[in-house]
């Protein structure tokens, strides 16, 4: 039986699964956004199914300020019988923690944003059952659209009738779902906000460095397995950061994980070769959480970064970003203003650029004073 939509629904359930990479859960937030716009006194609570537990990304987005809450439950999969896939006991396990949550979250929405798979679909139907709230999902292949009270369009459908390109910026992807609701994202960017470890760092930083003037951020990153391929050419970096350090003088900030400190330090020597003083430059790599790093971006006059995770946070947060990319990646760009993206670009057009945006953001500063 059909389920009525609710006219002010208050407490909206929002299930995801797939990547819990910083990026990946961040782009989720312009559809966030258009939901507490539409209706502003609503709960927002996501349940993410993850497969890669305890990833850095998880209390960065349990802190952010559209969500009430986040709960990210561990989706383990293994062989069972000729089968591979999430198996009995693994789904024992989740409908324990799923009994517990329902106790606390009490949905008279929930969407299921995830195209593919079952395991989304399955947490839907039996949240459904306990709450008796309407389910929207997608119907991306013929006979999904059942599983959910309302559904939107595939995403290719979604694509075609909205005349974007192919393939299709990740962000649009969550409002498939929400087409179902009659909600549109209007040109929604992806939004993040410095948060309370963000601003003390950042407050810290600054009483440490009073005359530190102009401040760039880079990221190089890209030190996970298997994503060696994104990193920018440290050759390319450190030509491009020589010249800009003699034209606008500048503190660098290097950001990273732990693990990416290596990267960071062949950078550092390949610099030092070309301008010999390297005291301008702050290794910041596995010395900040995600947490902190909000202030550090929210510090940074520039962020120049790969197409990592502090990428999409620095746009998320309205930051002078300029993305490196070895190679075009249509579905990871962000349509923003502050955003420029270059993709395999020489030093001297790396160079080129960054001179342009500190020089405009220094002009904008200005007029605003």
């Amino acid at each position: 039986m059909l389920r009525p939509l609710p006219e002010n629904p208050r407490q909206i359930l929002l299930i995801k699964a797939h990547s819990a990479g910083i990026g990946d859960i961040l782009r989720s937030s312009a559809a966030w956004a258009v939901l507490k716009q539409h209706w502003p006194e609503a709960e927002l609570h996501l349940l993410f199914l993850n497969r890669w537990p305890g990833y850095p990304s998880e209390q960065l987005i349990a802190d952010h300020h559209l969500l009430s809450s986040a709960h990210f439950l561990p989706l383990r999969e293994g062989r069972w019988g000729p089968l591979r896939g999430v198996g009995p006991r693994a789904w024992r396990e989740i409908f324990q923690q799923l009994r517990a949550l329902s106790a606390r979250i009490r949905p008279d929405l929930i969407i299921d944003h995830e195209p593919h798979g079952m395991e989304t679909g399955i947490v839907a139907r039996w949240w459904r059952r306990q709450s008796l709230a309407p389910t929207v999902g997608v119907a991306q292949v013929p006979g999904r659209g059942w599983l959910y009270d309302y559904a939107g369009p595939s995403l290719r459908q979604y694509a075609r009738s909205r005349a974007l390109p192919q393939p299709m910026d990740y962000a649009e992807r969550d409002f498939a779902a929400l087409a179902a609701l009659g909600l549109a994202r209007h040109g929604q960017g992806i939004v993040l906000r410095e948060t309370a470890a963000g601003r003390a760092w950042r407050e810290d930083w600054e009483r440490r460095h009073p005359r530190a003037g102009r401040v760039i951020a880079l990221n190089i990153g890209c030190g996970t397995p298997g994503a060696a391929l994104k990193r920018p050419s440290p050759a390319v970096l450190a030509t491009a950061l020589k010249e800009l350090h003699q034209r606008l003088p500048h503190h660098l900030l290097l950001l990273g994980a732990a693990d990416e400190a290596p990267i960071n330090a062949e950078f550092v020597g390949l610099l030092k070769a070309l301008v010999g003083n390297v005291e301008h430059i702050e290794d910041l790599a596995g010395k900040t959480s995600l947490s902190e790093l909000t202030g550090v971006l929210q510090r940074a006059d520039l962020v120049l970064s790969s197409d990592s995770g502090p990428y999409h946070m620095a746009v998320a947060m309205g930051r002078p970003t300029l993305a490196y990319f070895n190679f075009a990646n249509p579905e990871h760009y962000h349509q923003d203003a502050h955003l420029k993206i270059l993709v395999g670009p020489s030093a001297s057009t790396l160079f080129t650029q960054l001179c342009q945006i500190l020089e405009q953001n220094h002009r904008a500063t200005k007029n605003l004073s």
